[in-house]
């Protein structure tokens, strides 16, 4: 854990000493197009109708190209965008921006762009378009910058592997009126372009054999939000199990948590299924054990029942301490994102 509070206080020292390199008229030129950015950041969620959103939605993909072609822009926050995710690489090789567009309550498309950091702070751009409507087979279907299975990110985690670095995508897509959906994608670089996807989700330690599929896409109950994050301390993806309220779990509307968790864990180049996580286990010869009053001839133990009598008269505020496990705080993760 302190070598990587290390490696990501090294990034973000490096990512400020970089910014301190902006010319103060770029700075200032940033910071006019963030202004406009926020505004329309705003009506592309927010907008009355579709045409708005679209047109809202249009100016702001075009100024933001236009912001990020100045010098060094790759450093610039842009803060203000709450709507729009942003996320830089561990390895600050690359940032990647992601938000999602409603066209009406059954279709809701995801746009996004991948700037990558450059040396003479020019601008190498890869513009992600969402293919997910006409994509047949999402969970396996491999695809570049222009055939991108639509999500808004919310964690990027970085794993190496044969000398070549995989960049894990969590996020989530507001699907339909019935159903949202979270996303683990595989990003990598091939021949310096990105390829979304392929077979690094194993099920092979499972106790039923499953085949390995290309991304991982948990649909579930549009009112519901299940745990799916990365946790550092585990080194794995945490998801909560989900079942169907209605024992109709081709239904993906009909999918809630129950409680339970699986995850995934990083081993030899891929995100191997763990069925279950969180198990406890108890030792060997310290199971708990009844402490009766009467010893085994059916004689009473009065030290005990001593006891037993004492712990009855203490006052009903001290009695729930001692006897009551502290309360555990059910956080229920928030719809978009975890």
């Amino acid at each position: 854990m302190k070598k990587l509070w290390a490696l990501l206080a090294f990034v973000l020292i490096y990512q400020f000493s970089v910014a301190q390199q902006i010319a103060k008229a770029d700075a200032k030129l940033l910071r006019i197009k963030e202004d406009s950015l926020k505004a329309f950041s705003v009506k592309l969620i927010q907008g009355i109708n579709a045409s708005d959103r679209f047109a809202a939605d249009s100016i702001f993909t075009k100024t933001l190209v236009r912001a990020l072609k100045i010098p060094h822009s790759f450093y610039y926050p842009f803060d203000s965008l709450q709507t729009i995710s942003k996320l830089y690489a561990p390895d600050s090789s690359f940032k990647i921006f992601t938000w999602q567009m409603m066209i009406n309550d059954n279709v809701i498309r995801q746009h996004g762009a991948i700037q990558m950091r450059t040396y003479d702070g020019s601008l190498k751009l890869y513009p992600l378009i969402d293919k997910s409507d006409v994509t047949i087979n999402q969970v396996d279907t491999i695809g570049n910058n222009k055939g991108w299975i639509g999500a808004v990110y919310y964690n990027i985690i970085q794993k190496r592997s044969a000398n070549q670095n995989y960049y894990t995508l969590i996020g989530y897509d507001e699907n339909n009126i019935r159903s949202n959906k979270k996303i683990i994608e595989v990003l990598n670089f091939i021949n310096d372009e990105p390829t979304f996807g392929g077979r690094y989700f194993s099920f092979e330690e499972d106790s039923v054999f499953k085949t390995s599929i290309g991304r991982y896409i948990m649909e579930y109950k549009k009112t519901y939000g299940p745990k799916l994050n990365y946790d550092p301390e585990m080194d794995m993806i945490v998801v909560e199990h989900l079942v169907s309220e209605s024992n109709e779990p081709t239904k993906k509307w009909t999918l809630v948590g129950d409680g339970d968790y699986e995850g995934f864990k990083w081993k030899n180049g891929k995100w191997v299924h763990v069925e279950k996580i969180f198990d406890q286990v108890t030792p060997l010869g310290q199971e708990p054990v009844p402490t009766p009053l009467r010893d085994a001839k059916g004689n009473l133990d009065e030290s005990k029942l001593k006891d037993a009598e004492a712990a009855e008269e203490k006052p009903a505020e001290e009695k729930t301490k001692a006897t009551t496990k502290p309360p555990v705080k059910k956080v229920t993760p928030k719809k978009k994102g975890d």
